[in-house]
């Protein structure tokens, strides 16, 4: 059952309303559920600056208000990151693979209160934030082995008595700006594989989740503790725009790791370059699905229905178009539209709900904004539209799943080339397989994209050169739910960016490329001849 709405006392207050619902999950994460809380850490915990709320956007009510940086603190913290890398940087890489094999046991221990956590800030359903939590820990098994294969390279050199070596050192300090969907996995990416290359790392969360990194990183420093490693090597810093602003234009920082929108990306992106700095971006994503004729529907209708359902459509994966084969298209949307009649919404932290709420009130004016413009253009909205009105629903952000189909199947307008993030599904009807693959590539953006089909002709055009361009191509698999065995990233404006494993741990590292001379003689690269005699 969920709490109704607490109104809260205006003004500074050290002690806070909590229904027991909230408390306890706080409570078995070690947060206080009576006093401000600091939101910096650098070694040490503190926070000086403006309050920040964490409110709970099932209820409505405030969880938290957490301290953050002031702007000398943010300028002390990023100096004792500093610092600390230049300590760690010198752990031998299997040892530092060591420190995440217990920072891996000690999530592992806490992963279904960390889970409740990102469910009870986030809104996401209770299986999917404790997916989450694993992903953390999936990746730290992944950076464990990873720390003793971070490999460069001998190559053969073109003069005798040579040899060439590609050797990768630590990177220095990798800022990370993560968003409120994942709250926890994203910074996991990165910071797994940061440690493992002996990078020094920031975390900047989004002002919206700042618990989740709270609890996170408060494991994460009893373990460096217990190991005799500077806290600061895996530094905390909450705040607003101007927080993020500053770590992105400091020097002090080599690599900048962004999730969020393509607009902020955008200035991130800009920021970064202009001092010559590296980033990894993680942007928009716009996915769409594919469905032919010869596809399996009992496989791809619930898949697009997790999709464009799952995490309420706020998952950077999460499918915003379908585009189906005039021959299934009315049975596969009469199918859909039954799985999205069964859904209901409830609390995330109930068992067997599999629709959460948005993460927040701005959330649902985008919903409504979004829906209205549908209206606006005749689109046909098959079901959904609607905001949940009725109580308890009424107190926290609940929206309807909604599946539209435009009039315009032109890619290039707003409602295809614009995500929406929220549970908005866009539909069209297609003849032919190079007109879907068309649709596909025509957005701006490039994440995640999805074929269903058991031609085999198919699924080599698909993953080919004339196929989908984006960075995740899934064959008879939704455009969710990406494992961290591969890297994750997607193309255009999503930001080309890669994270997670494959070969995203280069990105951490700088590499040096050594020509060393073990002969009697310096010849020059190419056959050079340059001569040069002693002058007497």
């Amino acid at each position: 059952m969920l709490a109704a709405k607490r109104v809260l006392p205006a003004g500074r207050y050290l002690t806070r309303a909590l229904s027991t619902r909230a408390s306890g999950i706080l409570s078995s994460v070690g947060i206080s559920t009576s006093d401000e809380i600091y939101g910096v850490y650098d070694g040490q915990w503190k926070g000086s600056g403006e309050i920040i709320t964490s409110t709970c956007p099932t209820t409505g009510e405030v969880l938290a208000r957490v301290k953050t940086a002031s702007p000398k603190e943010l300028e002390e913290a990023v100096g004792k990151t500093r610092e600390a890398y230049k300590v760690f940087r010198n752990t031998p890489a299997p040892l530092r693979g060591e420190i995440l094999r217990q920072i891996r046991e000690a999530l592992a221990d806490k992963r279904d209160a960390l889970g409740a956590l990102v469910s009870l800030e986030m809104g996401k359903i209770r299986t999917e934030g404790v997916g989450e939590v694993q992903e953390f820990v999936d990746i730290c098994d992944y950076a464990v082995g990873l720390s003793r294969m971070m490999n460069g390279r001998v190559i053969a050199s073109e003069r005798p008595g040579h040899s060439i070596l590609e050797v990768p050192n630590p990177l220095g300090v990798v800022a990370v700006l993560s968003a409120f969907n994942f709250p926890v996995a994203v910074y996991g990416w990165n910071l797994a594989l940061s440690l493992a290359a002996g990078n020094a790392t920031i975390w900047k969360p989004s002002p919206t989740t700042p618990l989740c990194s709270i609890a996170v990183t408060t494991i994460v420093s009893r373990v460096l503790e217990a190991n005799g490693v500077p806290g600061a090597v895996a530094s905390l810093i909450t705040g607003g725009k101007e927080t993020g602003e500053a770590i992105v234009a400091s020097p002090d920082v080599e690599l900048v790791s962004f999730t969020g929108s393509e607009h902020v990306g955008r200035i991130v992106g800009k920021a970064v370059q202009s001092r010559f700095g590296k980033s990894i971006l993680e942007l928009g994503g716009n996915n769409a699905s594919i469905v032919m004729p010869d596809a399996d529907l009992s496989l791809a209708v619930p898949a697009v229905f997790f999709g464009a359902v799952g995490t309420a459509g706020q998952r950077c994966t999460s499918t915003r178009r379908l585009y189906l084969h005039r021959n299934i298209a009315t049975e596969f949307l009469e199918r859909l539209q039954k799985l999205y009649g069964a859904v209901t919404p409830a609390d995330p932290l109930a068992d067997n709900t599999l629709l959460g709420p948005l993460h927040t009130r701005a959330a649902c004016d985008t919903y409504e904004q979004a829906v209205q413009h549908l209206k606006s253009i005749d689109a046909e909205i098959l079901t959904g539209g609607n905001r949940y009105t009725q109580p308890p629903l009424d107190v926290g952000n609940f929206v309807q799943p909604t599946i539209a189909i435009p009039k315009s199947v032109n890619p290039n307008d707003h409602i295809w080339k614009t995500e929406t993030f929220a549970p908005i599904l866009n539909a069209a009807i297609f003849d032919d397989f190079e007109q879907a693959i068309e649709w596909n590539n025509a957005v701006p953006q490039g994440l995640s994209s999805s074929l269903w089909t058991r031609d085999l002709r198919n699924l080599g055009t698909w993953i080919g050169p004339s196929g989908s361009d984006t960075g995740i191509v899934n064959v008879n698999v939704g455009t969710s739910g990406a494992e961290i065995g591969a890297a994750f990233g997607g193309n255009k404006s999503t930001g080309w960016g890669r994270e997670s494993g494959g070969d995203a741990w280069k990105q951490y590292v700088r590499w040096s490329a050594c020509t060393i001379n073990f002969s009697d003689a310096a010849p020059l690269a190419q056959g050079v001849n340059f001569p040069a005699y002693d002058v007497e």
